[in-house]
């Protein structure tokens, strides 16, 4: 009975971490910029040089160093551009990233292979939106930037086209 009780209280605690609710961000608020930094696995909103919000992230299956080639599994490093966007993803909402640009296709047209693409800032897959924060514990992507669902909302909301990114190592 005690283990049923301490299992019930930490299934509990668990679902109350996933989904505790976001502090809204003022809606007239914009960012002019963002900073994913991939060792801290952080993605902050800029205004000014200043941060309005810091999301935590889950990366690619294997985060380390800068995406090279399709299938890599990596997440580019260097400045890009969030120059669209997708309100029907395979992912809750997603943000493209601008890369391959035009060193990294380079770099891969002299090394022979597809620098792969469609990198994007995304919620979590369609089925798995009951994870929140829970998605954090592993990284879990092909090379994207995941964040809960309600937090792609507040980026989403807070984030226009033609914003910059910058991806830290």
């Amino acid at each position: 009975m005690r283990a049923l009780v301490l299992g019930s209280l930490l299934v509990a605690g668990l679902a109350t971490y996933a989904h505790w609710p976001l502090d809204p961000l003022p809606s007239e608020t914009s960012a002019d910029a963002v900073l994913v930094d991939k060792e801290a696995r952080t993605l902050t909103l800029l205004r000014q040089d200043e941060p309005l919000r810091v999301y935590r992230i889950s990366l690619g299956g294997a985060p380390v160093g800068h995406k090279q080639r399709e299938g890599d599994e990596r997440t580019p490093e260097g400045t890009y551009v969030l120059d669209w966007r997708n309100p029907n993803s395979c992912c809750y909402r997603s943000l493209h990233v601008s890369y391959p640009n035009e060193d990294d296709q380079a770099r891969a047209d002299t090394g022979g292979y597809s620098p792969g693409g469609h990198i994007m800032i995304h919620g979590l897959v369609s089925s798995m939106g009951w994870l929140g924060r829970l998605h954090r514990l592993w990284d879990w992507t092909d090379g994207c930037i995941a964040v809960t669902n309600a937090e792609m909302a507040q980026v989403w909301d807070h984030v226009p086209n033609g914003t910059p990114i910058t991806l830290l190592p």
